[in-house]
């Protein structure tokens, strides 16, 4: 069962002074969301620690946007609506089953758009509302493809295998690059479109469709020093080749590839080494 959990109206009323309020902001998510706030702080301060980003420069600009920007606040809202009304019954049509997962948009503090997780026990996809606004992705197709997305995810999670221990980080990212692409298919069956990418702005599929075996070469050739700090595959914060999000256009790519050769119910349940077998033919 799919359950939406709405706090747009807790959050309009949140947003009524002139700046973020930490303190509000607290209370807001303590009454919203009771046991949510340690994972939201202890994710930023993880963050501050490293020295790399600072409250006044990284968080508050992204946190008094949205906190003022009661118009985009809105339109966010009504996408959000949008992407979600019926959409138990849509994943059924499309596989057959739907999971278990409580859909949640909320006032975050700038930790990601869309993030897979659990909450009381329960499947969650956290929907941070400030990130969104900020990646300017408040609009219907965006926010579908979002909420798809991390629908994906959490189907793999439990209709399949998500995490896999890898015992080197070429594996780690190789199987990342496979549960993304698992997760943009999901998205692609239930938009009905086998070209949709929410990414696709200022022809960005039509460039990557154009280099498409230059990048499955880069990436096979980074996977062997690919690390956190210098993989340029996955994130809004990295570019290869001044393009964002590659990395989930080449593992759709690849996916689609091992369905040729292996049904969806059986390709997300794969063992590591079969992942592993299917990228050297694919490369």
């Amino acid at each position: 069962m799919i359950r939406i959990i709405d706090t747009f109206p807790q959050i309009d009323a949140l947003c009524q002074g002139p700046g973020f309020d930490r303190e509000a902001w607290s209370r807001y998510i303590d009454n919203a969301l009771p046991g949510l706030r340690p994972s939201l702080t202890d994710r930023m301060e993880k963050s501050l620690a490293t020295g790399q980003v600072r409250w006044e420069t990284h968080y508050l600009p992204v946190l008094h946007s949205a906190w003022r920007d009661r118009a985009g606040r809105q339109r966010l809202h009504r996408s959000f609506l949008a992407a979600t009304a019926g959409l138990e019954e849509k994943v059924r049509s499309a596989f057959g089953q739907c999971p278990e997962v409580d859909i949640i948009l909320y006032f975050g503090l700038c930790g990601s758009a869309g993030h897979a997780t659990r909450l009381h026990g329960r499947p969650a996809i956290l929907l941070g509302l400030e990130k969104i606004l900020e990646l300017h992705w408040e609009e219907p197709r965006s926010m579908l493809g979002l909420v798809y997305h991390e629908l994906g995810h959490i189907y793999q999670d439990q209709f399949g295998v998500l995490d896999r221990p890898a015992e080197t980080p070429q594996l780690a990212f190789l199987w990342q690059l496979f549960a993304e692409g698992v997760a943009m298919y999901f998205e692609q069956t239930l938009t009905g479109d086998p070209t949709f990418y929410q990414q696709d702005v200022d022809g960005w599929l039509s460039w990557c469709d154009a280099h498409f075996g230059q990048i499955k070469a880069d990436f096979d050739a980074d996977l062997s020093t690919m690390t956190f700090s210098t993989q340029r595959w996955f994130g809004d914060w990295v570019r290869y080749e001044g393009h964002g999000d590659v990395g989930y256009y080449l593992g759709c790519r690849f996916v689609r590839f091992a369905l040729e050769r292996i049904p969806f119910h059986r390709l997300i349940s794969l063992d590591l080494s079969d992942v592993e077998k299917l990228w050297e033919e694919f490369a």
